[in-house]
């Protein structure tokens, strides 16, 4: 495969992990706002779907083209700024994980207070709030991979 794939793959990758996290974030967000239990049922629906199919296929790709990238142009696995990308996508990855099965869990919890006509349940709101202070790191280390990619400082 030739270098300019690779990086092209590479860098739609990290597009996706970018713009589908930003967008995850935005739309969680303003159903939490609207308080509606079935708005926010069916939006984390939709959340939860999206981040198996997009975030997920590019968690797979990222590492993959990028181990090709550096093999293609020459840089060795130990340089500091890929060692730094490699632990971002680790921290990345330790906060992503537990932000899918917490969308999953709203989901149905405000699915099950919808079809009760009742309220969002406490256990809710809990997890809206680790959900909120997951994405920080997550999206943090991913936006930190990113300008290392573009960087490449020499340390």
């Amino acid at each position: 495969m030739s270098y300019l794939v690779l990086k092209y793959l590479h860098v739609i990758g990290a597009c996706v992990l970018l713009g589908t996290g930003t967008g995850i974030a935005f739309f969680m967000l303003m159903a939490h706002r609207s308080r509606d239990a079935a708005f926010i049922a069916r939006t984390a629906g939709v959340v939860v779907t999206a981040d198996l199919l997009f975030t997920a296929s590019a968690v797979v790709v990222q590492p993959i083209t990028g181990l090709l990238l550096a093999r293609e142009a020459g840089f060795p696995l130990g340089e500091g700024w890929i060692l730094l990308s490699l632990v971002l996508y680790g921290v990345a990855g330790a906060f992503w994980l537990p932000v899918v099965w917490m969308q999953a869990r709203m989901r149905d919890l405000a699915r099950a207070a919808a079809a009760n006509g009742e309220p969002l349940p406490a256990a809710y709101h809990r997890l809206f709030r680790w959900w909120f202070a997951f994405g920080f790191p997550g999206f943090g280390a991913v936006a930190g991979i990113v300008w290392l990619m573009i960087a490449k400082p020499g340390w």
